[in-house]
């Protein structure tokens, strides 16, 4: 596990902002959400340059952006829920830094992103099937590339960032929850 920066993976509403932020905060590091730098860049939100663009359009933003983001050391790196979908960005994110998968239950993503809609890929009659489905082709890589693996159902947020902080700065391989 190379040190310098935590990249945080996993789906939406895993809770990759709210912990990034409190990370950031307890190693006095920066934060940051790639999503929200390729929101800023485009100068249009996601779901925009999803109508606009599809996915791939976003997919390619969202890879030169995490090209850069990479390569700054001394940060808490929130990606997108797809970021492991291209290779790529599975090899930028496994060969920079610590990367933290947050693992979670399709019932917390429901509740958590409800009433958020800023999230197309949800935009579905059906989301529960949207988030099974996005998991299943999705988990194999948050995992392939995963330093420390946690499940944030049960914890409370301070505690969770408190439990991360602990398995790195031992710097062992941790995958169980």
């Amino acid at each position: 596990m190379s040190a310098g920066s935590l990249f945080l993976v996993g789906p939406m509403g895993a809770g990759k902002s709210t912990l990034g932020r409190l990370l950031a905060d307890c190693l006095n590091w920066t934060f940051v959400d790639a999503d929200r730098v390729i929101e800023e860049r485009a100068g249009a939100d996601i779901p925009w340059i999803f109508d606009l663009e599809g996915e791939g359009g976003f997919r390619q933003r969202e890879t030169q952006v995490l090209e850069e983001l990479t390569q700054v050391p001394g940060q808490v790196l929130a990606t997108g829920g797809g970021a492991v979908i291209r290779p790529e960005n599975r090899a930028v994110l496994s060969e920079r830094g610590t990367v933290v998968y947050l693992r979670t239950s399709i019932a917390a993503q429901l509740r958590r992103t409800s009433k958020d809609r800023s999230r197309p890929l949800l935009q579905k009659p059906d989301p529960e099937k949207v988030l099974t489905d996005l998991l299943q082709q999705r988990e194999p890589h948050y995992l392939a590339i995963a330093d420390i693996v946690v499940d944030t159902d049960h914890y409370h947020p301070r505690a969770l960032a408190e439990h991360i902080i602990d398995i790195y700065r031992h710097g062992s391989n941790h995958k169980a929850s």
